[in-house]
């Protein structure tokens, strides 16, 4: 079962069940025809952070402990906003990384490591699509979720 499944499978209130599964099998049924995305989730000290590895691979994500095997690299620390990572990661960053070759580096916002709530896992669910298949998917919520990082 997949970590949102199972976080789904805990909300009571039915009507709120059925659009929070509606939202995640709008993606996965997308997903299932395209190839998965290696991704590197780490923290401000260039540690692989965990975190979201089941919401990850429920984006169509595998998640790396190599950053050098990452296409995609995504920047998520408790209680740091975006815009102080944004000062951190040049010094954190190394250009020969793929994910950095590519220009496919995210930060996401500090609301993502303090999600508790089903609809809080929903929207970073949507979130981490929209960074591993732009294009595909377009929910609005980069510059107030996530960001990019252009380097």
């Amino acid at each position: 079962m997949s970590f949102l499944k199972a976080v789904i499978n805990k909300v009571e209130n039915e009507v709120l069940s059925e659009e929070l599964q509606e939202r995640v099998d709008l993606i996965q049924h997308k997903i299932k025809f395209m190839e998965p995305v290696t991704v590197a989730c780490l923290d401000t000290e260039n540690h692989v952070n965990r975190d979201f590895e089941g919401i990850i691979n429920d984006a169509g994500g595998v998640l790396q402990e190599d950053v050098n095997q990452a296409r995609v690299l995504i920047y998520a620390e408790k209680d740091a906003s975006m815009l102080e990572m944004m000062g951190l990661l040049p010094s954190l960053l190394t250009k020969e990384w793929p994910a950095v070759e590519y220009n496919r580096v995210y930060l996401l916002g500090d609301q993502a490591t303090a999600a508790k709530e089903p609809q809080e896992f929903v929207a970073l669910l949507e979130d981490i699509a929209e960074m591993l298949y732009p294009g595909y998917f377009v929910f609005g919520n980069e510059g107030k979720n996530w960001n990019s990082f252009g380097v």
